[in-house]
């Protein structure tokens, strides 16, 4: 048990609420919020010569107009003495019984993340091991791990935490959490049970229970999956065959080294395996007119939230809203399990093929509304505006201010971006189709399905744009200006 609270010390909310507003997993910054409570999960019990490690959930409550509550985890190490190596972890000290003891982020130590793994490798042989309040699961059949794995957190990741145990596994610790099942384990759980091969492998996950009352609510706080030593992001991928293209604009997309089409169908076919497995693994059903005409009531009201906080929208409103009406004359709608947040950002290009992993689904949304049936051309759509996205930001990271440059070489590389973006688009949307073959659906549905999915998503990057990177708007309003043009 960790010397801090086995003696009743806890961090006070202050030095907490200190830390949060300097890790760039924290939702709330740039709100104004207060720590309303701490309370210690689970103590692991130290290693030899080892910290203690405490994971502390985290309320935070915010008192500006939108208003709620938040829990976060927070995993804190307490050394006797500064630990100059993880200096920039250190979230502040405490006394216990008039003795120091120095509080750092527990993911940015090495010898706090051993006893992360220890359970993990404790629960290779039943599938589940209990340790210091935390329930180790792991998916039997996955390959055992090796207990001497060193760790290393990564950096760039804004919402959770990952850990690399070496070039084995990697562990991603959920910051935010909310008590149920996360779509993010379930959904890997059962391809990795399928033997999926568009997935990194899922070896387990951790949780602990809520409450005294049974049943007790479960909160998952972190999953461990196989470490994709090959991997390349996708859209980085995407982003930098656009720049060849672009630095030799005399050549079409095809002539050119910056061509994406065949890494484009690629995708489509690796997207239509997952959802073929999806299908298989997890309820799928036929609905009828009303579901429908439900999506497209949900698309127009958020075309409608939306217009409240981008004006620039109204043009562009009622070839939308018959985007939208196409859909709710529909005789029926094909649901299963999906993404449910699919873009570039979530695959990785691998030497086996593409992967495609965060299977939390879209930000900001409960749990149980990530696992309702959707359709897929939901995740097809991601990924078109996806393709959309990579020329545009491109060309908002390498533009010069203030210098329009050559108008007719302007001309010639806004061609070339574009016939990237379609040659891409199309290859992908051709391979997923015929990989699926039948099961594609009806070429007239699918087509109104595709062109509203497209615009509702569109219209969630302008808000999101709009907030976020003012300047940025434009690509989502650019592609906007094409929705029913023809």
């Amino acid at each position: 048990m960790s010397d801090i609270h086995a003696r009743g010390a806890t961090p006070d909310a202050e030095m907490l609420e200190g830390y949060l507003v300097r890790t760039r997993w924290f939702g709330g910054k740039g709100r104004p919020f207060r720590v309303s409570d701490v309370r210690p999960l689970a103590e692991l019990a130290p290693a030899e010569h080892g910290p203690s490690a405490t994971v502390y959930l985290v309320t935070v409550d915010y008192s500006d107009e939108e208003g709620g509550t938040e829990l976060y985890q927070v995993p804190l190490a307490a050394h006797e003495h500064p630990e100059e190596r993880i200096a920039h972890a250190h979230v502040g000290t405490i006394e216990v019984e008039g003795r120091v003891r120095h509080l750092y982020d527990a993911v940015h130590d090495r010898d706090a993340m051993a006893l992360w793994l220890r359970g993990f490798t404790s629960a290779e042989e039943s599938g589940w091991a209990d340790a210091g309040g935390l329930r180790f699961r792991r998916v039997l059949g996955t390959e055992p791990l090796d207990p001497a794995l060193r760790s290393a957190p990564l950096t760039g990741e804004q919402s959770n935490s990952s850990v690399k145990f070496d070039e084995t596994a990697i562990m991603k610790l959920f910051r935010k959490v909310t008590p149920g099942v996360n779509p993010d384990i379930e959904i890997h759980a059962e391809l990795t049970q399928g033997g999926s091969e568009q997935i990194a492998d899922l070896y387990g996950w951790i949780e602990v229970e809520l409450g005294e009352e049974e049943p007790r609510e479960v909160l998952q706080l972190a999953m461990l999956q196989r470490f994709l030593r090959t991997a390349t992001d996708g859209f980085e991928l995407a982003t930098g065959s656009v720049r060849t293209l672009l630095a030799h604009p005399e050549l079409s997309a095809g002539d050119s080294g910056g061509d994406f089409a065949g890494e484009a169908a690629r995708l489509g076919e690796a997207l239509a395996a997952v959802h073929a497995m999806l299908r298989a693994r997890f309820p799928a059903e036929r609905r009828g007119p009303e579901a429908a005409a439900d999506l497209a009531r949900a698309m127009t009201e958020r075309l409608d939230r939306a217009l409240r906080t981008v004006p620039e929208l109204e043009p562009f409103a009622p070839r939308l809203r018959s985007a939208y009406d196409a859909v709710a004359a529909l005789q029926g709608l094909d649901v299963q399990r999906v993404h449910g947040d699919l873009h570039l950002g979530q695959t990785l290009r691998t030497s086996h093929g593409w992967k495609i992993v965060d299977f939390e689904g879209e930000p900001g949304r409960p749990f149980a509304e990530r696992a309702l049936p959707d359709s897929p051309w939901r995740d097809v759509a991601g990924m078109l505006r996806s393709f959309d996205y990579a020329p545009g930001v491109v060309e908002m990271t390498t533009a010069t201010p203030g210098d329009p440059g050559d108008p007719r070489e302007e001309s010639l590389r806004a061609e070339r971006a574009r016939e990237w973006s379609q040659r891409a688009r199309a290859h992908l949307l051709e391979a997923y189709i015929a990989a699926l073959g039948a099961e594609a659906g009806l070429e007239s549905e699918r087509g109104v399905l595709l062109d509203a999915y497209v615009a509702d998503k569109a219209v969630y990057e302008a808000v999101y744009e709009k907030r976020n990177r003012p300047s940025w708007t434009a690509i989502p309003l650019a592609a906007l200006s094409q929705i029913g043009a023809s």
